[in-house]
């Protein structure tokens, strides 16, 4: 493709990046660009890839374990779930804008509200509706699923709405790690392992790593907004503390997660195999470098520890998925 035909190709696409300025493009408006920014589409990958990973992880590992049968449409309940979960975490960054406008006009004045694109109550609107169509759609796989999809919405309202737990310091982070740690694992799970959830440490432990290394990580998020929040009533470890001491302060709780699955193995709360997960801890300093250095991107909302705090996410999630899946054909240094 030469350059002239990439402009034109960039020119019926639009806008490219969060931050870049909207334009009429011959595929669509900049309203519905705007809108798909309301949802914040990269987010949405950490609890996409995440989740589908640790369902199939589920269906082998009680497959394996408790002899559970193996559905033949897995697949399409694996990527129904997935949606499923996809789609709270949508509302909850469409509800997250209608309540923030104050603060992205100081912070993100390149987000949709505070261009005018859209609307505060627009947003919290596409917020309600996703909520509802995901809590219809999660009952509808069972249970479970349904009740651990209901604890993870009244998380993430309670935190954007009164009582607003974004503005309370240190509880916050606690706040917004808890659905998308440990909640969001045990759900995922509970799709092909609800009958044995309680049966299995392995979910909640896994969960437990997971919640602790995002109490840790979540801090990367505030860096850009210190100033807003400030301003806003909101109080941060960040804008508290400093984002120096934050990082010293969040290195551990990103680390030592890690670093506790070989104690974890060894209380026989994980399978053996799962070992190479401590490895980690050692992309807990890539993190903490980035948020000293508080280099913000140029294409994503955040600074750059911020992205590969998802990034270590999901691949977390990945790995833990393939040494489950594959654990019997695994080579046997694995097992020590």
């Amino acid at each position: 493709m030469n350059k002239e035909n990439l402009e034109n190709f960039g020119l019926k696409m639009g806008k490219w990046t969060m931050k870049a300025p909207y334009s009429r493009a011959r595929f669509w408006s900049p309203e519905t660009r705007a809108t798909i920014d309301l949802l914040r589409p990269f987010t949405l990958a950490a609890p996409l890839i995440v989740s589908m990973s640790i369902m199939v992880a589920s269906l082998v590992f009680n497959h394996q374990k408790f002899g559970l049968a193996i559905p033949s449409d897995w697949h399409i309940t694996v990527a129904q779930a997935g949606l499923t979960i996809a789609i709270v975490n949508a509302a909850s960054n469409s509800l997250n804008q209608a309540a923030d406008v104050e603060a992205d006009k100081i912070s993100k004045p390149y987000r949709p509200i505070p261009r005018r694109l859209i609307t505060r109550d627009s947003a919290q609107s596409i917020a309600y509706i996703f909520y509802l169509f995901a809590l219809l759609r999660a009952v509808t796989i069972n249970f479970w699923f349904g009740l651990f999809i209901f604890l993870i919405m009244v998380f993430t309202i309670a935190y954007s709405l009164p009582p607003r737990m974004k503005k309370y310091l240190l509880i916050n982070q606690i706040w917004i790690a808890i659905p998308r740690g440990m909640l969001g694992i045990l759900a995922s799970w509970s799709v092909f392992g609800q009958e044995h959830l309680f049966e299995t440490p392995t979910p909640w432990v896994i969960g437990g790593v997971a919640t602790a290394f995002l109490i840790g990580g979540m801090a990367t998020k505030d860096i850009i907004d210190a100033k807003a929040d400030k301003v806003t009533g909101v109080r941060t470890m960040i804008n508290t503390f400093g984002t120096k001491t934050t990082a010293y302060v969040s290195l551990p709780l990103m680390i030592f997660p890690f670093i506790f699955i070989i104690i974890l193995i060894n209380l026989g709360l994980l399978a053996r195999y799962l070992w190479p997960l401590s490895f980690f801890s050692a992309l807990s300093f890539l993190i903490f470098y980035l948020m000293v250095k508080e280099k913000e991107s140029k294409t994503l909302e955040n600074v750059h520890a911020w992205s590969i705090m998802y990034v270590t996410y999901i691949f977390f999630a990945l790995v833990f998925s393939v040494l489950t899946i594959f654990n019997d054909i695994l080579p046997e240094f694995l097992y020590l």
